[in-house]
């Protein structure tokens, strides 16, 4: 398969601006995700390509030194949408189109095939992973996001809260939940429809834009992770990622 990994990265955020190029152990959040990123190509058969998708020209400037990166609109919602226009812009045909999240510095190229091989079967739309959990503290947070899945592992629904609500018992200790590892895969075609959607009233309630999807009748397979990742949403989490490091 042709293969596109689309790392959207935007210079303003409301929590933490300016974080793509923000210095870890000597180099940028970004180019430690498209090293990672890059490391892809070594370990499958699919013919890889990386580009950055960006709207900010500090970012274009920099990243512009270690891989194919694309100047994008400034007024997207969503990475999604800025990945989408990205495909628009190259002259490939892809097969799948991968969304890699550009705060996620440590994510694994093990995990970018594994989300990459789910197309394998010709009826995936859209695909994600999701870390099998024992309760613990940090699932409380808004700023993870929980999902539940079917029996054929399809996911049924994305929250900030924990989800299943475990209704007698008041610390749900021992028992599993999914968090959701926000990267996502599409068909190129699917990709471009779902940026034609308006904005939903569960994705309004939650500020996720994936229960748009589903709301429109959307599937997406999920697959299980068992790595750690960090998403740097704050400071705090960028002092979590030079600790790993």
């Amino acid at each position: 398969m042709n293969v596109l990994l689309a790392i959207p990265a935007r210079y303003g955020s409301s929590r933490f601006e300016g974080k793509p190029l923000t210095n870890i152990h000597g180099k940028t959040m970004i180019q430690r995700v498209v090293e990672q990123c890059q490391k892809v190509q070594a370990i499958t058969s699919h013919q890889i390509t990386v580009v950055v998708a960006t709207d900010d020209q500090r970012i274009l400037e920099h990243a512009s030194n270690f891989t194919l990166t694309l100047m994008t609109a400034n007024n997207h919602e969503s990475g999604t949408d800025r990945v989408a226009e990205v495909v628009t812009q190259l002259t490939q045909n892809f097969d799948v189109v991968i969304n890699v999240q550009g705060d996620e510095p440590l994510i694994h190229p093990e995990q970018i095939v594994q989300l990459i091989d789910c197309f394998a079967n010709p009826d995936i739309q859209i695909a994600t992973l999701i870390k099998p959990e024992e309760y613990h503290a940090g699932l409380d947070s808004p700023n993870t996001v929980k999902c539940v899945v079917n029996t054929s592992l399809k996911a049924i629904y994305f929250s900030r809260y924990l989800i299943p609500f475990h209704r007698n018992e008041s610390v749900p200790t021992g028992k599993e939940f999914y968090r959701h590892i926000g990267m996502y895969g599409f068909k190129p075609n699917v990709l471009k429809a779902l940026t034609q959607l308006p904005m939903s009233t569960l994705e309004k309630a939650e500020c996720l834009e994936q229960l748009r999807w589903i709301e429109n009748g959307y599937e997406i397979q999920t697959a299980f992770t068992h790595f750690e990742n960090i998403s740097v949403d704050s400071p705090e989490d960028l002092e979590r990622v030079i600790a790993r490091l």
